[in-house]
């Protein structure tokens, strides 16, 4: 059984404009608290036992959140271990090698929310890699999956051609052997380390799998996803409450 996840939470979220002037966007009140917090009670409601929280852009701030909600998480300042210069969404996972060691665990990032019962759902303690996607009407502007027998054949970005409906979300189950990848991912054309280069890598070793979740994914991006998320989060408590 899995029991390591792992949160990436070290960027800036230029997008939120003036709702990160003094907080990282992970904090951004949504319905009844700080979105971080139905990321975490989540996860932990699935059963995963050990928390890493990736964290650079104001940290002070989420140490402090951390403390006044009493959860036991492991912080990893991503500036401290890479410095600030280096960027990109392969970087959380550089600073987590040694912690995970030899073991399996999931991966997802701090502005996204998934239901207790997808990440549970990835809790598969095998051999192989996953990753998790939904079906979308407007693929063009994600990371689409090309996929053949229920293997990841490779992740296009933003696909100019039509490729499949299939997105990448964000969430992930993997072995260790994605620390070797990522050692061989380059700076990409925005100029960021891209984990959807390590995850090709895999892929190509057929190494990778795709798994649709259940429930909802609900990305936190820019200020008007705060009113959506908002609303679905009442909505969702509403219905356990009733």
């Amino acid at each position: 059984m899995i029991k390591k996840a792992v949160i990436a939470a070290a960027g800036r979220g230029t997008r939120m404009l003036h709702l990160v002037k003094n907080k990282p966007k992970q904090l951004i009140r949504t319905c009844d608290a700080p979105f971080l917090s139905y990321l975490l009670d989540n996860i932990l409601n699935a059963g995963y036992k050990e928390l890493i929280l990736v964290v650079g852009h104001k940290k002070e701030k989420i140490e402090e959140f951390l403390k006044k909600y009493k959860y036991n998480v492991q912080v990893i300042n991503q500036f401290e271990v890479l410095g600030k210069d280096k960027y990109g969404t392969a970087c959380a996972l550089e600073c987590v090698e040694d912690t995970i060691g030899t073991e399996n665990f999931i991966m997802v990032y701090g502005d996204h929310l998934f239901s207790a019962r997808d990440f549970k759902a990835f809790n598969i303690d095998d051999k192989y890699n996953y990753m998790a996607c939904l079906k979308h009407e407007h693929p063009e502007k994600y990371g689409v999956l090309d996929i053949k027998n229920g293997f990841l054949k490779n992740v296009v970005e933003k696909p100019k051609k039509y490729i499949g409906n299939l997105i990448n979300i964000g969430l992930y189950k993997f072995t260790p052997e994605i620390f070797e990848k990522l050692k061989k991912v380059k700076l990409s054309e925005r100029g960021e380390y891209e984990l959807t280069d390590a995850i090709n890598f895999l892929a190509e070793e057929k190494k990778m799998k795709v798994r649709e979740i259940h429930d909802y994914w609900l990305d936190l991006s820019n200020p008007a996803d705060v009113i959506r998320v908002s609303n679905f989060l009442k909505n969702e408590n509403s219905k356990n409450n009733s």
